[in-house]
């Protein structure tokens, strides 16, 4: 994990660490009973710090930069050690480095439903997650109060502590907001401001920041959310009288529906009909004057068949159009005779009278020529 140089002797000439991992936020230099060389270099790269500890006690913080390990350069080292303005002695120090850079996409979420009182439907319980961001704002305190003396100190040994916190103050924020569940996603953004603001203080004596925090989703149980769904649906449909007879018309609309709603519309009138009769008795011993059921409902007759009209061509004119009642008044004066063309619509051309089955009914019923005709 970490890349450091040896002189050829026992001394220490080159100190620094490059970190190949994600994870990491404070890593120990392994010093492997070396002394480190007075005058050695120290290099602490960007989004990096250099603790010094020296015999247990806290010493010098070095942040990005080149440093020659030198008394000017180390007060507080120079300080516990009691070193005079000619020391160029090899020293030993415990030298912890600290990752300052963010740590992202880290996830929190609520383990237990949160109960709040909502002004709508009053006590409900709520479910959160979201993601955030942490750094090291000071990483003597960080040191200090978290570390410790641990050689490799990852994120994952502290991730668990910082989301008891998130949930701990949203918890309380979220009580106090006093904003109803149906308009909490409207006030997400806000909500994640109280919260950081609230879970600073608290993070900064750890020697840590936030630098963000979202809420991605505040959910009710599934109980709830259906309950909202059917009072949404209730919401699109409007008025139910309405959607009922519109549910009927579409009932009769169907292939064997009509009978089924006509059957279902009669039981209910009968039925509300003898719970009115008996709720309008009279008192024990008097008998109940039951109604007669409904009439069954009016079917109006079908549409009466559409009457041809028709045409009469004679010597290459015609007349018309006739009713079939004016085809048979001329077929009684002698007018229309069998032989005669006729030719009504949807009629394939004209045709004699007797071929026309509707108009051969006409010749029928006609007396037979007298005798010596």
């Amino acid at each position: 994990m970490g890349i450091f140089d040896f002189l050829s002797g026992e001394f220490i000439d080159v100190i620094h660490w490059v970190d190949d991992s994600r994870d990491t936020m404070v890593w120990r230099f392994e010093r492997e009973g070396h002394e480190i060389k007075y005058g050695a270099k120290l290099t602490v790269r960007e989004g990096q710090a250099a603790v010094f500890v020296h015999e247990g006690q806290l010493a010098d913080v070095f942040t990005p930069g080149l440093y020659m390990l030198e008394t000017n350069n180390m007060p507080v080292m120079t300080t516990l050690q009691h070193w005079d303005h000619g020391f160029k002695s090899p020293f030993k120090s415990e030298i912890y480095y600290v990752n300052t850079t963010r740590f992202n996409d880290l996830k929190w979420g609520t383990k237990n439903p949160i109960i709040v009182r909502d002004p709508e439907f009053g006590p409900v319980r709520l479910r959160a997650y979201g993601t955030y961001s942490v750094r090291v704002s000071d990483p003597a305190r960080f040191l200090t109060e978290i570390v410790g003396t641990d050689g490799e100190f990852t994120m994952d040994e502290i991730s668990y502590q910082i989301r008891n916190i998130i949930v701990q103050e949203f918890s309380r924020t979220i009580a106090r907001a006093q904003i109803p569940v149906l308009d909490m996603a409207a006030n997400t953004r806000e909500l994640s401001k109280l919260v950081g603001t609230e879970i600073a203080a608290q993070l900064a004596e750890y020697g840590l920041a936030m630098p963000e925090l979202y809420i991605e989703n505040i959910s009710l149980p599934p109980a709830v959310e259906d309950v909202l769904d059917k009072r949404s649906s209730m919401g699109v449909i409007g008025n139910l009288n309405e959607y009922m007879q519109f549910q009927a018309a579409e009932a009769l609309g169907r292939d064997g529906g009509g009978a089924a709603a006509i059957q279902a519309g009669l039981g209910a009138g009968l039925g509300m009909q003898i719970g009115q009769t008996a709720a309008q008795a009279g008192p024990w011993g008097a008998k109940p004057q039951i109604a007669a059921a409904p009439a069954a409902a009016h079917i109006p007759p079908p549409p009466p068949p559409v009457e041809h009209v028709w045409h009469i061509a004679v010597d290459g004119e015609t007349t018309g159009p006739f009713s079939k009642a004016a085809m048979g008044r001329k077929a009684a004066d002698g007018s229309l005779s069998r032989e005669t063309y006729v030719w009504t619509p949807g009629q394939d051309g004209w045709q004699r009278a007797e071929d026309v089955a509707e108009l051969a009914q006409l010749f029928t019923v006609l007396p037979p020529p007298p005798p010596g005709a």
